[in-house]
């Protein structure tokens, strides 16, 4: 029953994750039929906000049935999580910065400007690790140490999963000409 949950939250989240980068990017081989009206930089923002929203709920959902927890635990961790995911929602700011800026230069993109971008998605991953690495001490002094792993684990493949659509609907640098 687990697994079945994980599955179809995640699937409805990467189908959400899919339609905004389908609207902000543009195809790497067959287009897509074009949508009625573009939408304007104000709706893709508020799109994308809606969206990290339902998201950041999605994912809250996986952790809550797929982590097992007592009563007391629960009591614990729920705090710690919200303090971890709204310093990661931060650095998710950065992401979304980063490829509206990829999307909108796509078809002109420079050698410098790709490089640049190449840097800043570096030094964003990094970021994230040292945000997962400052968060397990603060999560093992709440959940003992296989309930800390198992919470990584989640995390991380539930990251794993978006990287995987984003990457999938963003094409390439080099297709751009």
């Amino acid at each position: 029953m687990k697994k079945l949950a994980m599955a179809v939250l995640a699937a409805v989240s990467l189908l959400q994750i899919g339609s905004l980068a389908a609207q902000t990017a543009a195809p790497a081989a067959a287009p897509a039929p074009a949508p009625a009206a573009k939408p304007s930089p104000d709706q893709v923002d508020q799109y994308v906000k809606l969206l990290r929203e339902d998201l950041r709920s999605h994912r809250k959902q996986l952790v809550a049935v797929n982590l097992s927890l007592t009563d007391a635990e629960a009591t614990k961790f729920w705090p710690v999580y919200d303090k971890y995911t709204a310093e990661g929602a931060k650095l998710g700011d950065e992401r979304v910065a980063l490829i509206k800026e990829y999307a909108e230069g796509f078809g002109k993109i420079t050698d410098a400007q790709a490089l640049s971008l190449t840097k800043r998605s570096v030094v964003l991953e990094e970021k994230t690790a040292q945000l997962r690495a400052k968060y397990v001490p603060l999560v093992s002094k709440v959940l003992p140490g296989t309930k800390t792993a198992t919470f990584f684990q989640i995390d991380r493949r539930i990251s794993n999963l978006i990287d995987l659509q984003l990457a999938k609907e963003i094409p390439l640098v080099q297709d751009q000409k």
